[in-house]
């Protein structure tokens, strides 16, 4: 794992490949008192000639600055940042177990910053520490963890709990906003559910995202998705999508989205990094379960091709999107 610490000015020292191990922090760290941390979550792909890919690292670099910004905290350039990620996946490489085959599963790499000086008053803490882990991931990881069967997610419309609020955290990825989703999530899950599927706070009538990944409703050549606008993440798999399916000829719409728009789509589908883009076979709202088009032939499904494409370099990118390490 890749290990940089920032001193007391500032400003982040070079940092080094270490062993995976555990970290030394004071009791009164300011990230286990006061929650002061962010994460990111983004792979590493294995191509066909054995090369390795990311994609679009530098989407994350510049979230955890905006996360960072909000949490008072200094964080790595972005140069600092995918340099760090690339390391990691380079220092890995060497074992095929970590960095699975091309086509048989990802590197999935968890970058964090930490207020990890001491403070037992509330305030940013004195000192910061970035660090940069990795862990090999089947391509099957969404399907075992979220309960997800062969036709999809299946989700339940969560109306007692909210995940964010107008002006908090929710639009970023601090360590805080996750342990709050458990038991709205676990009681989803008690029931057979895959997921539970937020509301917004204040009218409880429109959707904004899922536990760990946003969300997207197809109607026709409509594709609508809540706008990122605070309260619910700008995933880096949700705006490719959005400009993938734009490139394929999808009208999309980024805006307020009822729920009740829910009742009368052709096809809906979650995206993130560990999900990817996931069909949704069903959602259970108040009273009412309805299912949607999945498999082949679905849009969910094209979308998926596309976007898998480029990130293995399977589909020639045209954006400019994948980084090559090696």
């Amino acid at each position: 794992m890749y290990v940089m610490k920032c001193s007391r000015d500032g400003s982040f020292e070079e940092g080094e490949v270490n062993p995976y191990g555990n970290i030394q922090l004071s009791p009164s760290a300011g990230v286990l008192n006061y929650g002061q941390g962010l994460f990111e979550g983004l792979k590493s792909y294995r191509k066909e000639d054995g090369g390795l890919l990311l994609f679009r690292p530098e989407l994350n670099a510049k979230r955890m600055m905006m996360g960072a910004e909000r949490m008072c905290m200094p964080c790595p350039s972005l140069h600092q940042f995918v340099e760090a990620v690339k390391q990691t996946a380079l220092a890995n490489k060497r074992w095929w177990a970590q960095v699975p085959p091309h086509g048989k599963g990802t590197l999935y790499m968890r970058p964090m910053l930490l207020g990890s000086g001491a403070v037992l008053g509330l305030a940013p803490a004195p000192e910061y520490t970035f660090l940069v882990y990795a862990s090999p991931v089947s391509d099957d990881y969404f399907k075992v963890f979220m309960h997800v069967g062969s036709g999809g997610l299946n989700l339940y419309v969560e109306e007692e709990y909210d995940r964010s609020a107008r002006l908090g955290t929710g639009g970023i990825k601090s360590i805080c906003n996750y342990a709050p989703a458990l038991k709205a999530m676990g009681r989803a899950k008690g029931r057979g559910f895959s997921d539970v599927l937020y509301l917004d706070s204040v009218e409880k009538k429109n959707i904004e995202e899922a536990s760990a990944c946003n969300v997207f409703i197809v109607k026709g050549n409509v594709i609508s998705t809540p706008a990122a606008r605070g309260t619910i993440l700008p995933g880096v798999t949700r705006k490719s999508i959005i400009e993938i399916a734009r490139d394929h000829g999808y009208q999309v719409e980024e805006g307020v989205v009822p729920v009740d728009q829910l009742l009368d789509a052709d096809e809906v589908f979650c995206t993130g990094t560990a999900v990817v883009v996931a069909p949704v076979n069903t959602i259970t709202y108040r009273d009412q379960r309805v299912q949607y088009k999945t498999g082949v032939g679905s849009v969910t499904s094209e979308l998926y091709s596309t976007l898998v494409g480029l990130q293995r370099g399977v589909v020639e990118d045209k954006k400019g999107w994948t980084v090559e390490i090696s």
